[in-house]
């Protein structure tokens, strides 16, 4: 369970520094923070314990492994009853290939990204949503032919830098 611990610029910064390289050591780790080696493992074991940090994962290259397609996809629901939302979105949770989905305003309701075996593997994972009659008024999707800018980490920094 997560406890409260209040935030300072030092754990922003390490929390910076952990989601670029997970697998930093903590002598490295408080060099870059400017800390010993005691006091900052137990900063991190404190914003684990608190849940700020919830797990460690290798970035993988999809390239190396093969020939993938990434599929953003714009849903909007026929009702907009709490329970129309929680329905869809279970469905999506259990469907491997949906790597993210975020209800938004505007014009649609979901804006969801696939990245699957290919297009005859998106096709069938919509017209899976679709059989299911889930509530699906109408879908957009947007095949991504490059991606020129990803990155892994949030700028921490930049966003919490009131912090102190």
């Amino acid at each position: 369970m997560a406890t409260i611990y209040k935030l300072d610029r030092i754990d922003i910064n390490i929390l910076a520094v952990l989601q670029r390289n997970g697998r930093i050591t903590n002598v490295e780790l408080a060099e870059e923070v400017h800390l010993s080696p005691s006091p900052c493992l137990m900063r991190v074991k404190k914003l684990q314990q608190a849940g700020y940090i919830v797990g460690y994962s290798a970035q993988i290259d999809l390239a190396r492994l093969g020939q993938t397609l990434t599929v953003f996809t714009e849903v909007t629901l026929k009702n907009h009853r709490q329970i129309d939302f929680a329905r869809f979105q279970e469905a999506l949770a259990k469907i491997d290939s949906c790597v993210e989905c975020h209800l938004v305003s505007g014009g649609y309701d979901y804006l969801v990204k696939f990245v699957t075996a290919g297009i005859d593997d998106y096709q069938s994972i919509m017209e899976g949503l679709i059989d299911r009659d889930l509530g699906i008024d109408k879908y957009f999707s947007f095949v991504v032919l490059k991606s020129p800018i990803t990155k892994q980490y949030i700028p921490l920094s930049r966003l919490f830098a009131d912090l102190d």
